[in-house]
C-alpha cells in the first residue's frame, strides 16, 4: 500500500461488536476514526502506545495548556497521553511495550479497562465526565484496518462545558495520531 493510502483518515461509525460499542448506551458524545493498520500482527495495545510514543508537539502543547486550564474549574490534570507511570503490573518492564501492561495498569491518561489482542479499551473518569476510549484492529473488506472511539458520558454542566470546548481539538488530535500511524515501526513483544 502507499503512504497516501496509510495515512488516510475517516470518520466511521462505532464498530458494532467491540466492547467500546457496549458502552455507547447513554452516552452524549461518541466518535470513531479509521485508517489503514500497516503492523496488522502487532497487538491493540502495542499499536496504541507506539502511536502514543510519537505525539505530536502541538499535542503535548495542548495537553499541558488543558491541564492548567482545568485545574481551575475541578477537573483532574490527566498528564500527556504518552506519560510513563510505574503503577503498571511490572514497573521493571519496558513501558513502550504492550507485554508489560495488565488490565487495571496506567497507561498515559488512561487506566486500562479492556486487554484483548484486537481491542484495547482505556478510561478516564471524573465528576463532571466518563471518558472511554478504544483502539480496535479489524478487517474491512479484507483489508487491516485501525478503529479509535471515543464515547463519553457526561454528568453536569460543567462535563457538557467542557466538551464544548475540547471537542474540536479532541477531533484534530485523534485524526493527526492516525496519520501518523503509518510512520510507527512495530516493536516485538506484542
Amino acid at each position: 500500500m502507499s503512504a497516501a493510502i496509510l495515512r488516510t483518515v475517516h470518520a466511521v461509525p462505532l464498530p458494532e461488536g467491540t466492547v467500546i460499542h457496549a458502552a455507547l448506551p447513554g452516552a452524549q458524545y461518541a466518535d470513531a476514526y479509521q485508517t489503514a493498520d500497516p503492523h496488522p500482527d502487532a497487538s491493540a495495545l502495542q499499536a496504541w502506545l507506539d502511536v502514543v510514543a510519537r505525539t505530536p508537539h502541538w499535542t503535548r502543547a495542548l495537553m499541558a495548556l488543558r491541564n492548567r486550564l482545568v485545574r481551575l474549574v475541578g477537573l483532574k490534570d490527566v498528564g500527556q497521553l504518552h506519560d510513563v507511570h510505574n503503577q503498571r503490573s511490572d514497573p521493571h518492564a519496558d513501558p513502550h511495550n504492550a507485554a508489560s501492561y495488565r488490565q487495571g495498569d496506567r497507561v498515559g491518561i488512561f487506566i486500562l479497562r479492556h486487554l484483548g489482542e484486537r481491542e484495547v479499551v482505556m478510561g478516564q473518569d471524573d465528576k463532571h465526565l466518563d471518558v472511554q476510549v478504544s483502539l480496535c484492529k479489524r478487517l474491512v473488506a479484507g483489508q487491516p484496518m485501525l478503529v479509535l472511539s471515543t464515547v463519553v458520558h457526561i454528568h453536569n454542566t460543567l462535563g457538557h462545558a467542557y466538551m464544548a470546548v475540547i471537542t474540536p481539538f479532541h477531533c484534530a488530535i485523534v485524526r493527526s495520531m492516525l496519520r501518523r500511524v503509518a510512520a510507527v515501526p512495530t516493536r516485538t513483544g506484542h
